[in-house]
């Protein structure tokens, strides 16, 4: 049986997504955020020394990364949804830039403006450059969704669940109203069966409902 360490208001929830895409089977094992710091308990630690969610864990194989958690269960448990079928077609190269875009440029400005909103006056300097960088960003993505409603070919796949989770706090700490294609896509895989399943089993997500 697969088992999820999910955290609350975390990347693990688009874990959950996916596994309710697939129709797995699973465990959820919960942990919760300090009241405090917000941060991830210690009990995350004993799973894997980094103590960060989501881990998976799938027999004798522990994987964290969620953008690595996503790729490992399509390729073992997909049977070819999710993700295109040619990994070097022009779909399948969008989908490998955009499964690494997501956290590796996308969340960047969006962790700047939650980290540096704590600071008050002290953040105030950065506010122009991290908002140049947010526009960049989410004028792109918004772009690529200009006449398709995802973003690799005509259906759903692992990219978007990888995407949702920047875009959900992006909407949260900026607001998405210059980019109403980015609006639109979050309403549509919100009313998704599978994504409200995932919420359902996952407890109470600030970042996207």
């Amino acid at each position: 049986m697969l088992e999820v360490h999910h955290l609350n208001n975390s990347r693990s929830q688009r874990v959950l997504w996916l596994l309710e895409e697939l129709g797995l089977p699973y465990q959820i094992q919960h942990h919760q955020r300090d009241a405090q710091s917000n941060l991830a308990p210690e009990s995350l630690k004993k799973i894997h020394p980094l103590g960060k969610s989501p881990v998976l864990r799938d027999g004798e194989t522990v994987v964290i990364e969620s953008g690595a958690i996503l790729e490992y269960l399509v390729r073992k448990y997909g049977k070819g949804r999710l993700a295109p079928a040619d990994p070097l077609s022009a779909d399948g190269v969008r989908y490998l830039q955009l499964m690494h875009y997501a956290e590796g440029s996308a969340m960047l400005p969006v962790m700047l403006k939650l980290y540096t909103a704590r600071l008050g006056e002290a953040g105030a300097p950065l506010q122009p450059r991290i908002a140049s960088e947010l526009d960049t960003h989410l004028g792109w993505l918004d772009g690529l969704l200009a006449e398709r409603e995802f973003f690799v070919g005509s259906d759903l796949t692992a990219a978007d669940i990888q995407l949702s989770f920047a875009i959900q706090a992006a909407r949260m700490l900026y607001g998405l109203q210059k980019f109403p294609n980015l609006a639109a896509f979050l309403d549509r895989i919100h009313a998704r069966a599978a994504y409200k399943r995932g919420l359902e089993k996952g407890g109470p997500y600030a970042f996207g409902s």
